[in-house]
């Protein structure tokens, strides 16, 4: 299914043959694209061409990607979904921190990538436009603070509500476990057992949410990063 063709996606990458490959991708989806070969060139296309997402790498001829998502950062909230050979935790961490909403490590897959600008734009959709979050089974109305699984109510404690309500206003993007630190208990790191708390409530969440907490097909652990709620 072609996406909306008024969508713009702006390509951050110094590699040409790697430009050409994500642009025909994106276009063959209906999707306005846009490059750029450095840093520079990225954010002042970017406040030119006000894309809806941008594909960013991180290693970059004048500046490093965790720079640039900083600088759009500090005045957007844009979708930025990193493309990176680095495949470490470190950096991938630093970038999601930074705020990045997605990390891919190169070399990938053509429909990965295409799955997960979808899923990018869409939480932005969902955010605007639907008052109730839904995931298979799983429906959480944020205003009313109301979970269910197959229409069921979900019992929850405050503690697990609170992390369910970050997972879901992040659908699709994963969200580091510094991030949730921060969000829930005000820590900025790991700190009086604050890591086993987080995972025994991602434990019992699934337990709760899923048909088969062994094998989690709702909130998803990123190793060494932290979590990732799954849409539809």
């Amino acid at each position: 299914m072609s996406a909306d063709s008024s969508l713009r996606i702006l390509i951050v990458d110094d590699e040409p043959s790697v430009r050409r490959f994500l642009k025909a991708s994106l276009c063959s989806q209906g999707y306005t694209v846009f490059q750029a070969s450095n840093g520079q060139e990225a954010l002042l296309e970017f406040s030119t061409c006000r894309p809806d997402a941008v594909i960013l790498d991180l290693s970059l001829p004048d500046m490093d990607g965790i720079d640039v998502t900083r600088s759009i950062r500090e005045h957007s909230g844009t979708p930025i979904i990193i493309l990176s050979v680095r495949d470490g935790e470190k950096d991938k961490v630093t970038a999601l921190d930074t705020g990045a909403d997605d990390y891919l490590t190169k070399p990938f897959s053509e429909d990965e990538m295409l799955a997960r600008i979808r899923a990018v734009l869409r939480r932005l959709r969902s955010a605007s436009e639907e008052p109730v979050f839904q995931s298979g089974h799983l429906s959480v109305d944020l205003a009313k603070r109301e979970v269910a699984v197959k229409e069921t109510p979900a019992n929850l404690t405050p503690t697990e509500y609170d992390v369910l309500k970050i997972l879901v206003l992040n659908a699709g993007k994963v969200v580091t476990r510094k991030q949730i630190y921060k969000a829930i208990w005000n820590k900025d790191e790991d700190c009086e057992g604050i890591s086993h708390l987080l995972r025994v409530t991602i434990s019992n969440l699934r337990t709760k949410l899923e048909s088969k907490p062994h094998i989690p097909a709702l909130i998803i652990t990123e190793p060494g990063v932290g979590y990732r709620l799954r849409t539809d």
